[in-house]
């Protein structure tokens, strides 16, 4: 039976901001569904103990003063979401995130920042990670597709509905759906067996983002892309940087 046809845990992240060595997470999701079974949904809100910019709070609607009167301690947050995000994966249960390089780096910086083992400490290294990014697989098999590729845009253009854009379970089941959707289209990636479609991903998303570096430098344009996926490593860069589907959305 294919990827696609059996269970999936969508996971998203809303934060403070888009600097995943800096900023914080403020609410997650993990719903767990398909493969015939009742879905399973896990939400967060989290006190990030810091200041909510109104910037953010306009995109997800948290306030700093309901995150602080509601919200979990973030350490604590941080460890129920690790943990529950290793025991799916323990269990082969892939991670779909939308740009999984941006939820899954700023949550092994949330891990860090509280002295807590991270996703990949807890599964023994990266190359134990699955993880299915439906912006990666889209941009590798609809190459010459025009415009932006935010979640938004490829929901509407597959036919799957997103209500509550920028909650984390909204956005969260959305790219779960995006998922199955490309695994049934596109019969070449349908027929990926899971390891082997988490290390093409990898060299995907490192030649996504070569290609608009090449492209940025013709143009005199000096941001540096992210290449690596899903995780970028820890103290790889002393710049800011940018994935592919962030310079995409600007």
């Amino acid at each position: 039976m294919s990827w696609h046809s059996e269970r999936l845990a969508a996971f998203d992240v809303e934060t403070t901001g888009t600097d995943t060595e800096n900023d914080r997470i403020v609410t997650a999701a993990i719903s767990v569904v398909g493969g015939g079974e009742e879905s399973i949904a896990t939400n967060w809100l989290v006190d990030p103990g810091i200041e909510i910019p109104a910037e953010a709070t306009s995109v997800h609607g948290i306030t700093t003063e309901r995150a602080r009167s509601e919200g979990l301690p973030a350490d604590q947050a941080i460890f129920e979401i690790t943990e529950h995000l290793a025991e799916l994966n323990s269990q082969r249960i892939p991670i779909i995130a939308f740009n999984a390089r941006f939820d899954l780096t700023i949550l092994d910086r949330e891990a860090r920042r509280y002295e807590q083992e991270t996703l990949t400490d807890l599964l023994g290294g990266e190359e134990h990670l699955l993880v299915i990014d439906p912006y990666v697989l889209d941009k590798q098999y609809n190459r010459f597709r025009k415009g932006r590729r935010t979640l938004s845009i490829l929901c509407e253009a597959y036919g799957i509905a997103l209500d509550e854009a920028h909650a984390a379970d909204a956005d969260a089941l959305a790219a779960a759906r995006l998922a199955w959707r490309l695994g049934n289209v596109v019969p070449e990636l349908g027929a990926y067996e899971l390891n082997d479609l988490h290390a093409a991903q990898v060299i995907w998303a490192m030649e996504q983002a070569q290609s608009l570096q090449e492209y940025f430098t013709s143009q005199g344009r000096t941001e540096r892309i992210e290449g690596q996926w899903p995780v970028v490593p820890f103290g790889a860069s002393v710049e800011p940087i940018r994935s592919v589907a962030q310079s995409e959305a600007a």
